[in-house]
């Protein structure tokens, strides 16, 4: 695999580009919506940034006049629920199809601070509520790889963007593995950072304790360019943590002597390529002079009931402020009840109302001590097992997803089996974790290649460790992300 600094599709050569006055923010704007266009069928926008032009001409005199900036010129896509003035933030929904934001998220103006441009926004599951990418109310987002089949969600376009070469680089959002698992089912990294290191300001929110920003990129090196500008306190988020940045990839030096725990409970299930890759990676771990062993977290059976008996209350509070009356669309009724009802029936769709009626029951007098509160208590089990769990282990490792990505519609009548998709990602959320997924090999399906990823885990702020680890395991070539063939 090439060096970060070599690869003509890193975010690193890129930047160093621009900086060394070989191209300008405005060919690489360019060149980048000349990708765009070329990949349209899949969906993966759902606007273009009609101030891109501006931003690159602002990057390009910044550059000229000798201002020091990391990502110069660096063209990004970021998740349509991450806000910025000036340009449309749908959340892949009717309800927010015409809102203009009046204002731009921390994380999305640390990437302007530091110079780069915001092609567009990408295509999402609607209100960040699904599993496949296939809940926007603009149509799904197709897989690079097989356009036949899902991304994966919620992030569904931010991951295909980075896997079809339209930006070496995206931001999305993690609540339960919306970064994670679009990355796994795509082929390239994606990082969902400890919750609190990345300001949530600007973020449309779907479960507020559970919400995490979070980058995706196809290095390790792209990785830690993007958390070195992002993370970090913010005065606007009351749940922000005071913890600077100091990401870098690591090299093999950083696999000897870690102690890598293999989840039990997450080695059943998985198809056979899956069981497969996860096989390799922890061989290549063993032979790079990692320890590896099993641990037990009997709690994580609990961890899919228990998360959305969480997400989905907190969605149905949050999203209780879209009726029509201040912002987003409104449909016309007999009095202000109807035209609230009428708003909510017409501009949310259908995973999305059943997510809040099943939210509000779980929160209603009566109910609200025998899901919700119960819930929270499992979830601290949950983090308690996780803490235990390293105690002996530097790093937790379990698939990404139990299987690549399957075909469009083949699970969206079925909602039980769309919400277990999610089985190996979710209890990082609930206990507030760092985890990273890593493109680590692939499963040959009816004649395609499709990725595989495996998910690391790390203590609360060991973020960094997680990007050392994908350095080192590119290092000896046990991951790599790659272009997929036909982009």
């Amino acid at each position: 695999m090439p060096s970060p600094s070599t690869d003509p599709h890193s975010a690193a050569e890129l930047i160093r580009t621009v900086q060394a006055g070989e191209t300008t923010a405005a060919a690489l704007l360019a060149a980048a919506r000349a990708r765009a266009e070329a990949a349209s069928g899949l969906n993966a926008l759902i606007s273009l940034n009609d101030r891109a032009d501006e931003q690159a001409t602002a990057v390009q005199s910044r550059r000229d006049a000798g201002e020091p900036l990391p990502l110069a010129g660096l063209p990004i896509i970021i998740k349509d629920n991450l806000n910025l003035s000036g340009t449309r933030t749908t959340c892949g929904s009717r309800m927010l199809e015409q809102y203009v934001s009046p204002y731009t998220a921390t994380a999305v103006q640390r990437l302007l601070d530091a110079g780069a441009v915001v092609v567009g926004k990408a295509n999402m599951d609607e209100f960040a509520m699904g599993s496949s990418g296939e809940s926007s109310a603009f149509g799904p987002t197709l897989n690079p790889w097989d356009t036949s089949r899902v991304t994966g969600g919620t992030s569904s376009g931010s991951a295909a963007v980075v896997a079809a070469g339209l930006v070496p680089v995206s931001l999305g959002s993690d609540t339960g593995g919306s970064v994670r698992q679009p990355a796994a089912l795509c082929g390239v990294y994606g990082l969902k950072p400890t919750y609190g290191r990345v300001s949530r300001y600007g973020l449309v929110a779907h479960a507020s304790s559970l919400d995490q920003i979070g980058p995706i990129a196809r290095s390790a090196a792209d990785l830690a360019l993007l958390m070195n500008v992002i993370a970090g306190h913010d005065g606007r988020d009351a749940t922000s943590l005071d913890a600077p940045p100091a990401f870098a990839a690591g090299t093999s030096e950083d696999l000897r002597g870690l102690r890598v725990g293999v989840i039990t409970e997450s080695l059943g299930g998985n198809t056979a390529g899956v069981s497969a890759v996860l096989v390799a990676t922890l061989d290549a771990l063993h032979g790079a002079g990692a320890s590896v062993g099993e641990v037990s977290l009997p709690a994580l059976r609990h961890a899919i009931a228990t998360y959305y008996l969480i997400s989905m209350p907190e969605a149905s509070s949050n999203l209780a402020r879209y009726d029509g009356m201040v912002y987003g669309s409104r449909e016309p009724g007999g009095d202000v009840l109807g035209s609230m009802t009428r708003t909510r029936e017409r501009g949310f769709g259908r995973e999305v109302q059943r997510r809040i009626m099943i939210g509000t029951y779980a929160l209603s007098s009566g109910y609200y001590d025998a899901y919700y509160s119960k819930a929270t208590r499992v979830r601290r089990l949950i983090a308690n097992e996780f803490s235990a769990a390293f105690a002996d282990f530097d790093v937790l490792v379990t698939p990404t997803s139990p299987f690549p990505a399957f075909r469009l519609g083949e699970k969206m009548n079925d909602p039980l089996t769309m919400y277990a998709a999610d089985v190996d990602t979710v209890a990082v959320n609930l206990a507030g974790l760092p985890a990273l997924s890593v493109p680590a090999g692939f499963e040959e399906v009816d004649g395609k290649r499709l990725p595989v990823g495996i998910q690391f885990i790390a203590p609360a702020l060991q973020d960094e460790l997680l990007v050392r680890i994908a350095g080192g395991l590119e290092g000896i070539g046990a991951v790599r992300a790659e272009v997929a063939p036909a982009f």
